[in-house]
């Protein structure tokens, strides 16, 4: 792959993960980064073949195409803020084979079970 294919690609996924929930218009991401169809169906192709986006058929205005989403999720800190490891007293114990360790912690199975969605 070529320097400037990546580039494109490396674009391609920043403008499709900032469209958010929304996703995208596949049309509306080859206009942004200025390719023609048959280009912008191979970045959006090869994309999903990677993992990285998701293509959705979509009827858009009596035609079908494809809309984009990313599977890369934004971080919200509030999503976190309330885990039990942020108020532990053995925190500086817990790593993964330590004396405490979050694979069998009890408090935080508990919170990941309520907090799964």
């Amino acid at each position: 792959m070529s320097l400037k294919s990546h580039d494109l690609e490396e674009k391609a996924t920043q403008t499709i993960f900032e469209a958010g929930n929304e996703g995208i218009f596949q049309s509306e991401l080859w206009k942004r980064l200025g390719l023609n169809s048959r280009d912008g169906s191979r970045i959006a192709q090869r994309l999903e073949e990677r993992g990285f986006i998701e293509r959705r058929k979509v009827l858009h205005e009596g035609r079908w195409t494809y809309k984009l989403f990313s599977k890369q999720k934004k971080v919200d800190l509030k999503s976190i803020l309330d885990t039990p490891c942020i108020q532990c007293d053995d925190i500086d114990k817990c790593m993964i084979e330590g004396e405490k360790s979050p694979i069998n912690c009890g408090q935080l199975d508990q919170w990941i079970n309520l907090n799964s969605y």
